[in-house]
């Protein structure tokens, strides 16, 4: 049954159980049951009913999408080619180039019991001549020769290097004298100083002439050195030539080569 209103009039304690009971009904729903305006308070209600159970987790949200990949970016423009250096210049051999002319390969024919200037050079391989034009200045060459020397008592001898008909060297009428069978040698140097024709050219040339002597071991000998700038020229062939001139004419007297090389050393 539902509670009454509440009555002007009531006293206090009226009041208070109405405000209870109000409360009760509001908690239980029980109606209140009234016997008289002033019927004893009822019994208080029922406890508190229990405290609900929590409540499930709730399910777990779902995942996000996963956002858009960004957009590439763009690529770097490629740099500039580096220009190409020049090339080095190639190096520049700093000496001529140098070589064997001429190697004998046969003895000479022996100069003897003559005064006739005549040569000792022999047959060989390469070539004693060097073609017009074709000497530079600078251009510098050593012949070595040598082999067997007889010479009678209170002798001369003279050597002489040629181009063809043009004197480079003359060693002059030297004094030599009782050999035999002793061996010689002869060191030319030549040296083009300058190129042209007659009277323009020059060359230097200098000879060393030695002989060993067979019974005492000691070295004998002379030098000699000529600079042509008279008749030497470059415009024409020259031919290479070396001679032996005998002061008399005796049997006692001979001379020939063995061995002979030229070669460009400059």
């Amino acid at each position: 049954m539902a509670i009454p209103s509440r009555q002007i009039g009531w006293g206090t304690e009226e009041n208070l159980l109405w405000e209870i009971s109000k409360q009760l009904e509001a908690i239980t729903g029980v109606a209140y049951s009234s016997g008289s305006n002033t019927g004893t308070s009822g019994t208080s209600g029922a406890s508190f009913g229990t405290s609900g159970t929590s409540g499930l987790a709730g399910t777990a949200g779902t995942s996000g999408q996963a956002g858009t990949s960004g957009t590439t970016g763009l690529s770097g423009t490629s740099g500039i080619s580096a220009t190409a250096g020049t090339s080095g210049t190639s190096p520049v051999f700093p000496f001529p180039t140098v070589f064997g002319l001429y190697a004998q390969t046969a003895d000479s024919f022996p100069v003897s019991n003559t005064t006739t200037e005549t040569t000792i050079l022999a047959s060989g391989v390469g070539t004693l001549t060097v073609g017009a034009n074709q000497f530079a200045v600078g251009d510098s060459f050593r012949a070595d020769i040598g082999g067997v020397l007889d010479v009678g008592n209170n002798q001369t001898i003279r050597l002489r290097v040629k181009a063809g008909s043009v004197v480079l060297a003359d060693s002059g009428i030297q004094n030599i004298t009782n050999i035999t069978n002793d061996i010689w040698s002869l060191s030319i140097n030549f040296t083009v100083r300058a190129t042209g024709a007659a009277g323009v050219a020059s060359i230097v040339s200098l000879g060393t002439f030695n002989y060993t002597k067979t019974n005492n071991g000691t070295i004998e000998g002379f030098s000699f050195n000529t600079v042509n700038s008279s008749s030497f020229d470059t415009t024409i062939s020259n031919t290479l030539n070396i001679t032996v001139e005998w002061g008399a004419a005796v049997t006692d007297n001979s001379i020939y080569s063995d061995t002979f090389v030229l070669n460009k050393i400059y």
